[in-house]
């Protein structure tokens, strides 16, 4: 299972970088699309219709183009599969509960599970974000502590995934469609739990940034919160 969801995942980023490296050699030419926002519908039959002077120019769109429509339908079946993994009765429980949370889809939410499995191994919340290199490295100097940004030492997977969860909690909006339809069938207790994590994790956000913070240093503080967030929803601690 961890093997075929970092497949998906490595799928999803030749297929971000694709779209890169097309951006990137329309603008070595200087060709911008200026009605709107890239890989729409309407841009992608713009990128079908443009003119060069040169054949090769012509030719290299055209690869990268094709290989781009090989990774959308790869990705699309992917998705589904995904989808319909964390459906099945081995993971739907643990995964409907996870999905309560913003920023937590189909694909975290399993990753999750399937990386941890029994999330009762860590003694506490803190074991949980230190296992995945979210805590605060220390240092020590003439009897004087302080301490630094996060250790990294931990499961840098899954790390990556939560601060990709995290990025979310810079609004919050409960009442969302896509977050009631996620939560359809979730017992009530996990879902005022996420809410109540929602509300504080976006707090939280708001009030570094405006003490100063860069946003990324905010959505790290964030992910650590959020993970601990996550071992009490796993563990049962909800109230």
């Amino acid at each position: 299972m961890r093997d075929f969801l970092r497949m998906y995942e490595d799928l999803r980023s030749d297929l971000r970088k694709t779209k890169q490296r097309v951006l990137h050699f329309l603008l070595r030419r200087g060709i911008r699309y200026e009605q709107g926002g890239p890989w729409t519908e309407r841009h992608k039959q713009w990128l079908s219709t443009l003119e060069f002077e040169g054949d090769l120019d012509r030719e290299t769109l055209d690869v990268y183009l094709a290989h781009l429509v090989e990774l959308e339908s790869k990705c699309g079946e992917l998705a589904s599969r995904v989808e319909e993994i964390g459906e099945g009765e081995r993971y739907r429980e643990p995964v409907k509960r996870l999905k309560a949370f913003k920023g937590i889809k189909t694909l975290i939410a399993l990753s999750l599970v399937a990386d941890i499995g029994d999330f009762r191994r860590f003694a506490g919340a803190q074991a949980f974000m230190a296992f995945l290199g979210l805590v605060p490295s220390e240092h020590s100097s003439g009897g004087k502590r302080r301490q630094g940004g996060i250790t990294k030492a931990g499961n840098s997977h899954l790390r990556r995934l939560v601060v990709e969860a995290a990025w979310h909690y810079r609004s919050y909006h409960p009442t969302s469609r896509t977050l009631v339809r996620r939560r359809q069938g979730v017992d009530p207790q996990i879902v005022a739990y996420a809410n109540r994590a929602g509300r504080r994790l976006n707090r939280k956000y708001l009030r570094l940034v405006f003490r100063g913070k860069r946003s990324q240093v905010a959505v790290t503080a964030v992910s650590r919160e959020l993970s601990g967030f996550i071992w009490g929803a796993m563990v049962g601690q909800v109230s």
